[in-house]
């Protein structure tokens, strides 16, 4: 079963060799493309020593508009550490792609490891997916999609944007500057266009909750309580996925950190590398 075999005919593509490196506290790593882009590629962190090991993918924030899997390379090491195959993705920005490239991209990269899973001693039927901030939003988004993924265990987003109609609202009239960034960066995701008449079809394809189905993935959404990226985000996710049975956790932080500074908060990562392993043993 791929992962999105009836959404594009397109095969992802046999992972292709760019680096080895064996340096890395002995930890090999390889950087794979898991499609023609130059933004579809995917660092792999295993453990080769034969054994088949459950999976991390992580999928880094940047408004959908930037960022870059580099600066996932302290996350990846720690859970490469703990015993993980750890798959460290690019994907489309939204400058690259409107929606849904980013989710299809994560689809295809979680397809090509599953396919693939004996080169990287990983258990295609034993993963989590991790996103932070509008990286959290693909996460939530892939855990919703169809009626569950197959071997997906559980979906972590921290500050996850998981209603980009509500980031939309809440950016309109407001002196914040990182909530209006994030409406105008919703709209940019959805092809330039604003949320009503004929690009209100997007727009629910963006929305996590609206989604929601019996076998979709339980999910832990870790959000700082003042950020712009507020609690509230996934409320509506826990209420719609608990309707169907699919239980939510949101754990909230004091303070305002967002996405991978809330990550290194005292606690926040042991709670989540705890909450990954909960699932995944």
């Amino acid at each position: 079963m791929t992962a999105h075999a009836t959404k594009d005919p397109t095969p992802s593509p046999t992972p292709t060799h760019m680096f080895n490196e064996n340096g890395v506290g002995g930890i090999p790593v390889e950087t794979v493309s898991y499609g023609p882009h130059n933004r579809q590629t995917m660092d792999v962190w295993w453990t080769a020593d034969g054994m088949e090991r459950p999976g991390v993918f992580l999928v880094h924030g940047g408004w959908w508009s930037s960022g870059d899997k580099k600066y996932m390379a302290e996350i990846t090491r720690g859970y490469a550490e703990l015993g993980y195959t750890v798959f460290n993705l690019n994907y489309r920005l939204s400058t690259d792609a409107a929606w849904p490239a980013q989710r299809t991209d994560v689809l295809d990269a979680i397809a090509t490891a599953r396919r693939h899973a004996a080169r990287w001693s990983f258990d295609p039927k034993n993963y989590v997916v991790v996103g932070f901030s509008a990286g959290g939003h693909l996460a939530a988004s892939v855990g919703t999609y169809g009626n569950g993924l197959q071997g997906l265990k559980g979906v972590v987003g921290v500050s996850p944007v998981t209603s980009p109609l509500r980031a939309y609202h809440d950016g309109a009239n407001t002196t914040d500057v990182a909530k209006r960034r994030l409406r105008e960066s919703a709209i940019t995701l959805a092809g330039g266009c604003e949320p009503k008449g004929k690009c209100s079809r997007i727009w629910a394809s963006m929305e996590v909750s609206w989604h929601a189905s019996r076998k979709d993935a339980p999910m832990l959404a870790v959000h700082s309580k003042d950020e712009f990226v507020p609690p509230a985000q996934s409320q509506v996710l826990k209420e719609m996925l608990g309707q169907v049975g699919v239980p939510v956790t949101i754990f909230t932080s004091p303070g305002i950190q967002h996405s991978s500074a809330l990550y290194r908060e005292p606690g926040v990562a042991e709670r989540v590398q705890n909450w990954v392993a909960d699932r995944t043993q």
